[in-house]
């Protein structure tokens, strides 16, 4: 099973796919960019054809997101949301099961306690991968968390239903 990890936003979007197995093992990790100079439905357009990219290449039967809970900066959070709703429609077009998980549910599940930070995170990342060095940039570490934890949290062969109710 593959499971799409992503921690959303529009200038760096997050993205880690894992195989589940024995012992997890990532097939790829990195950074969708955007350039904040350009109008956002553009930006957003860009988004969704990356997304759409990486679902097709990588095939995963779940795509997990980091959900937004709480932001300062409204216009961030907005931002993000938009993303977020890109990636779950690509995801469920392509029938793919989509599970949201908080901040906290990802820290509890990769580095044991929901106030980890990104570097304690980061290091449980490599830990858990057996990793040589740590994944950077940071955001593509945390898109990997989302999928270790999506795997922590769910049973190893569940059994699937899609969108319309498909098996």
């Amino acid at each position: 099973m593959f499971v799409l990890g992503i921690d959303p936003g529009l200038s760096r979007c997050g993205y880690g796919c894992v195989e589940h197995g024995r012992k997890p093992r990532a097939v790829a990790a990195g950074v969708i960019r955007t350039d904040p100079r350009t109008a956002r439905p553009v930006r957003l357009a860009e988004m969704q054809q990356e997304i759409r990219a990486l679902i097709r290449d990588f095939a995963p039967q779940v795509v997990a997101i980091e959900r937004v809970l709480f932001q300062h900066n409204v216009s961030t959070a907005m931002s993000v949301g938009m993303v977020s709703g890109i990636v779950m429609a690509e995801a469920a077009t392509a029938g793919c099961d989509v599970i949201e998980y908080s901040p906290n549910e990802v820290k509890e599940s990769v580095a044991g306690w929901g106030g980890a930070d990104k570097d304690e995170v980061g290091r449980m990342v490599q830990t858990l991968l057996g990793l040589a060095q740590r994944l950077a940039p940071a955001d593509a570490a945390d898109a990997i968390a989302v999928a270790l934890c999506h795997l922590a949290r769910v049973p190893a062969n569940p059994i699937r239903t899609t969108a319309g109710g498909r098996r």
